[in-house]
């Protein structure tokens, strides 16, 4: 495999098994593509950088969480009824596709498989999130245009 085949989530699972292997650090370049990880001693951190982007790094063992992010970072429902969709990248979360637009989904609407419910930006991409169920969307826990981990529980539809 080649680094200009590798998407987000691949980058994604070789950190958690560099993280698990004890490594105290990987980099990989290729031309203009540069993924580096660092371990540290309480907490592994994941980096991603591409050349002339700005470094994403995520806490994955041990997350200090910063009141600035308190916030932003709900816990997950203790009595989950329905699909939980989580974040698949850090960036931020953006309900519409333009502020001057409705949102792709709301509470109580009706969604199938494949249809778009979300944007997530991340390094300058948007990326479009498809509804993995069908049903309806029963919560939406984060606000707009509020930054999101790798993971974080985002919505719960029935």
């Amino acid at each position: 495999m080649k680094c200009a085949d590798l998407t987000i989530e691949n980058l994604f699972d070789l950190i958690d098994k560099v993280a698990e292997s004890g490594i105290d650090s990987l980099t990989i370049e290729e031309g203009d593509f540069k993924f580096a990880i660092e371990g540290r001693k309480k907490e592994t951190v994941r980096e991603v950088v591409v050349a002339g982007q700005p470094a994403v790094a995520e806490a994955s063992a041990q997350p200090q969480v910063s009141p600035q992010t308190a916030s932003a970072q709900p816990a997950e429902p203790a009595k989950q009824t329905g699909n939980l969709v989580k974040s698949p990248i850090v960036g931020t979360f953006y309900s519409s596709a333009a502020p001057d637009k409705p949102a792709f989904v709301g509470v109580g609407d009706r969604v199938k498989k494949g249809d778009t419910i979300f944007i997530i930006e991340s390094m300058k991409l948007m990326n479009e999130v498809q509804s993995e169920f069908d049903g309806v969307v029963k919560e939406i826990l984060i606000d707009n245009a509020s930054p999101v981990e790798y993971g974080q529980p985002v919505m719960i539809i029935e």
